[in-house]
């Protein structure tokens, strides 16, 4: 049953593929990318303008995931510039690494049911790779960069050759993240 639901959402990915190709053939000038990585100072060190406000008599403002899922199964297609593969499939590596490593239940239990494929076929001039989330946890961040800041020491986040990381990573996207989110048929 699990088998047949996975082989199932696989084929409605690759069958969705065109679709996605085509609503991105069209994109809005100069859309910026859905993954950017994460800032190298901690808030304390920020410039001002990026620092959260400091009046602590405010009520905490429910933050909404820039990449996430409501449903019960989410999906995203990741495009991937051709000749970066062997840097985003470092980067997955390092990321399901520090998951292994991780001490954040949350964030074990968001990424618990977190499968990365490759296509054989590809999207347009780019590779894709396809994220299956099944179980997803409800509102949960899943941007990429995100999570795997969530597993990184503050040490290891300051480490000098970080900015050069991130930044390599985040080249490796032409574009942001297709999302689909997935609900079962009964």
């Amino acid at each position: 049953m699990r088998r047949s639901l996975v082989t199932t959402i696989f084929a409605l990915s690759l069958a969705l593929a065109p679709a996605a190709l085509f609503a991105q053939a069209t994109p809005p000038a100069q859309q910026p990318p859905a993954q950017q990585p994460p800032s190298q100072q901690p808030p304390s060190q920020q410039p001002p303008s990026q620092q959260p406000p400091a009046d602590a008599a405010a009520p905490a403002q429910p933050t909404t995931a820039k990449v996430g899922f409501a449903t019960p199964a989410g999906m995203l297609l990741v495009q991937i510039k051709p000749d970066q593969t062997a840097v985003f499939e470092e980067m997955i590596s390092k990321l399901k690494s520090g998951l292994a490593a991780s001490q954040d239940a949350g964030l074990k239990q968001q990424t618990s049911g977190l499968k990365v494929y490759k296509s054989s076929e590809p999207m347009g001039a780019n590779a894709l790779y396809v994220i299956l989330i099944e179980p997803a946890t409800p509102n949960a961040e899943y941007e990429l960069f995100a999570m795997m800041q969530k597993t990184m020491t503050p040490e290891q986040l300051r480490a000098p050759d970080m900015a050069a990381t991130w930044k390599r990573y985040a080249d490796a996207f032409p574009t942001g993240l297709s999302k689909l989110s997935l609900t079962p048929l009964q």
